[in-house]
């Protein structure tokens, strides 16, 4: 026993540095998110966005080694050679039948002078295609802080939702101890109070129905921001003032300019087409003759080669007397590939269309969103007018039916009309307010403005 209690002092002590590092993991974390400090956070911990920061890593290695491209080449070799039976002698060039061996050493060099400006124009694009994975990459980051916003705003629908209902079992409460009472004295029939409990049970389960779905908004969220070790957490229920959209919008059609030149993904299509235009001047490039400059230099040691006292020459003497060195130009024509440099040619000119046709459809598709969304701020401003003014009449219309039902001029199904009425209300209204946010954020974003404290990436 003297010799386990160590060992279970150890564990107690390792398991307790476990939960104490989990305790301070979990201290570091706010206990209320905004909408900033969730968006900073699924920037940094979300693996899927993590992705692109690998392409990224990728293209700028290949833009970096296109330019290495230009630098000369140079090689070593070197061999060893054992022949038996008749062979060639390497020192006399005559035939002989003897065993010897041979080894030689060779050291080459070469750069391209000319080679239709395939090099130059295959660094070009790469580096187009390194900025393309860039904007890409931006962009992912944004479409990652818009999916955190509307989990966000999930979380707000749903805990006002929640207020709601909770606000209608607190008044159905109410109504079935008021009905409760009223048949204790003799006021109200016992039929009353069934009916009354029903619209408790009723709210009641409609508040169930809305935690459930915050419970599961809020799962959402973590795990868009890749949360560990949280299973709920806390928003801030009032809009940060840095979040809010501008009022007044620009032209339409200056907002679809400004969209075009500020959204990354317009900017990264923009480099995948001019990096698809220099891969085809690459292309093209192939057609034409290549000039390279070479030089080497070699030596061997042969043991066949002797001195006049009938001795091998020492290796160190071989080595210097048998080296030689040289310089050159070489030139390659292409004459005939089977046809596959034109059709390469053919190939990457098909592609360059191709971007550019891409570039057509997303700015198509870009400035289609841009007008659905200033349609829509202008629809949702009006319903938002609307609906505040709905509420203060439903919430008349509610406490005169209440009134009523405590006098007993009516009976409950007609009180349950008026509050659903009035709930049904409050839901459209919050619904609406947080659309309006969602689209003010969207235009910002579209503008070219800061959204969720992201600032553009300079380019």
């Amino acid at each position: 026993m003297n010799q386990k209690r160590p060992i279970i002092n150890l564990l107690f002590s390792l398991l307790g540095g476990i939960l104490l590092g989990q305790q301070t993991a979990n201290e570091s974390l706010p206990e209320r998110w905004t909408l900033e400090a969730c968006v900073a956070y699924a920037l940094e911990h979300n693996v899927q966005v993590k992705d692109f920061s690998f392409n990224v890593a990728s293209d700028r290695e290949t833009y970096r080694q296109s330019i290495r491209n230009l630098f000369p080449t140079a090689s070593g070799s070197a061999d060893y050679f054992v022949s038996y039976g008749r062979a060639e002698d390497p020192n006399t060039g005559t035939f002989v039948t003897l065993d010897f061996f041979s080894n030689s050493y060779n050291l080459n060099s070469s750069i391209d002078l000319f080679q239709g400006f395939q090099k130059w124009n295959t660094i070009r694009a790469n580096k187009w295609l390194y900025q393309a994975s860039l904007s890409e990459k931006e962009h992912q980051n944004y479409l990652l802080a818009f999916r955190v916003m509307q989990a966000f705003y999930d979380i707000r629908f749903f805990n006002g939702l929640t207020a709601i209902a909770e606000e209608q079992v607190s008044v159905s409460q109410q109504n079935y101890d008021l009905v409760q009472r009223q048949i204790d004295l003799g006021l109200m029939a016992g039929a009353d109070l069934y009916e009354a409990e029903s619209l408790l049970l009723t709210d009641k389960l409609n508040l169930t129905q809305a935690q459930n779905q915050l419970a599961a908004a809020k799962l959402n969220l973590i795990q868009e921001m890749n949360l560990e070790g949280v299973s709920t957490l806390e928003i801030e229920t009032t809009l940060d003032p840095g979040l809010i959209g501008t009022e007044t919008l620009p032209d339409s059609d200056v907002l679809v300019e400004t969209a075009l030149e500020t959204v990354p993904l317009m900017a990264a299509q923009e480099f995948r087409v001019e990096a698809a235009r220099k891969q085809l001047a690459a292309a093209r490039g192939n057609l034409y003759p290549s000039i390279s400059l070479v030089a080497g230099f070699r030596t061997g040691y042969f043991e066949t080669t002797v001195d006049s006292l009938g001795m091998t020459v020492p290796f160190g003497d071989q080595f210097r007397d048998n080296a030689s060195e040289f310089v050159g130009f070489s030139m390659n024509i292409p004459i005939s590939n089977a046809w596959s440099r034109r059709s390469q040619v053919k190939q990457q000119k098909i592609a360059y269309q191709r971007a550019m046709n891409t570039q057509k459809i997303q700015q198509q598709e870009l400035r289609q969103t841009v007008m659905q969304l200033i349609q829509e701020n202008e629809s949702l401003k009006v319903q938002r007018e609307q609906s505040e003014q709905t509420v203060v009449a439903q919430e008349l219309a509610f406490a005169t039916a209440q009134k009523r039902f405590e006098k007993g001029l009516i009976n409950g199904i007609e009180l349950f009309t008026a509050k659903n009425l009035y709930a049904t209300a409050q839901n459209e209204n919050l619904q609406v307010h947080l659309r309006y946010e969602i689209n003010k954020s969207t235009l910002d974003f579209y503008q070219g403005l800061p959204v969720f404290g992201m600032t553009r990436e300079s380019r």
